[in-house]
């Protein structure tokens, strides 16, 4: 299965939506510079009403291990997402406690070995090369990549994606999971329920298809 992450959940209307329409993880981001950063009481109350079949994600930016193991104690996050330039040692220290997603920004001459120094993460999120924002940019990452990465390690595509083509970058990168937030929104940080329902949609009928 495919697995589908919506990310920059803000308010319990998306989240709601975002659960009926069949995701499978919602991902909250604590970097206090995105648009789509959600305070943590917040979060606590959206957190507290997840059905156990959806994972809570809490996203993180060059954030000190102890802070993100904190925080995922106090609002029991299943898997951490570490977006920003963490070490392969930062991954190592967080990964006995919690599962963690190791975020990178992907272009055409990314060295897939990179991967292999980050050998505690449990997966790894691409997303698109942007030097001065971590994630949320709107902008397709190189499927040719993350398509060869995911012969050997589980790939979360992230990066531009939408109902128009997450079919086909499910088709030709075949990856352990789809992660989308700019690409189900009507503004920044608001999900378009409709949206969301299409995308997920699209990806079973891909996955349908492999």
């Amino acid at each position: 299965m495919v697995r589908v992450k919506i990310c920059g959940i803000t308010s319990a209307a998306d989240a709601q939506a975002a659960i009926e329409a069949g995701a499978n993880l919602l991902g909250f981001n604590f970097y206090p510079k995105s648009p789509r950063h959600i305070p943590e009481d917040q979060a606590a109350e959206i957190r507290a009403k997840l059905p156990k079949k959806v994972k809570a994600v809490g996203i993180f930016v060059n954030r000190l291990p102890a802070d993100v193991i904190a925080l995922r104690s106090s609002l029991a996050l299943d898997v951490v997402q570490l977006h920003g330039d963490e070490s392969a040692e930062t991954v190592a220290e967080i990964a006995p406690i919690v599962p963690v997603i190791k975020a990178f920004r992907v272009e055409a001459e990314f060295p897939i070995t990179t991967l292999d120094e980050y050998s505690r993460a449990f997966a790894f999120l691409f997303d698109a090369a942007h030097t001065d924002q971590y994630g949320g940019t709107g902008r397709p990452t190189d499927w040719d990549v993350a398509r060869r990465a995911s012969l050997k390690h589980r790939i979360i595509l992230a990066g531009g994606l939408k109902v128009e083509n997450v079919a086909a970058a499910v088709r030709i990168v075949r990856p352990y999971g789809i992660d989308v937030a700019s690409g189900v929104e009507s503004s920044p940080g608001k999900k378009d329920h409709g949206l969301l329902r299409e995308f997920i949609k699209e990806v079973r009928r891909a996955e349908r298809k492999l």
